[in-house]
């Protein structure tokens, strides 16, 4: 799976708006077919910050994902809401999902 995060400094005065200056965006990916998830945090302490977290199945899902219609679009629209280019880390793992935090273990419960 290819796992992404990407740091977004957006400006003050589009900063509360974000979620729905991408909500087009985030809909349309979440629906690649090869899209595992693709969540977006506010920074708690800075609220001009937004973290995109985003899985792709594979790199074929992620080509099919940069040269998307809703990507394309997505690379005119959202820069000039943005401070600065965003900054990203993306690596190729084994797995294919979420695994277990064994270090905060939950009890069952009933």
């Amino acid at each position: 799976m290819i796992f992404i995060t990407a740091k977004f400094h957006v400006l003050p005065e589009s900063a509360d708006t974000w979620p729905d200056t991408t909500r087009e965006f985030t809909h349309a990916t979440r629906g690649e077919p090869g899209c595992l998830w693709f969540d977006w945090s506010r920074s708690t302490e800075d609220p001009t910050v937004y973290v995109l977290v985003e899985a792709f199945r594979d790199d074929e899902a992620g080509l099919a994902h940069v040269t998307s219609d809703h990507f394309t679009k997505a690379r005119s629209t959202l820069p000039p809401h943005l401070i600065r280019t965003p900054e990203i880390v993306n690596v190729t793992v084994s797995q294919q999902g979420w695994s277990l935090l064994g270090e905060m273990a939950v009890p069952v419960r009933d």
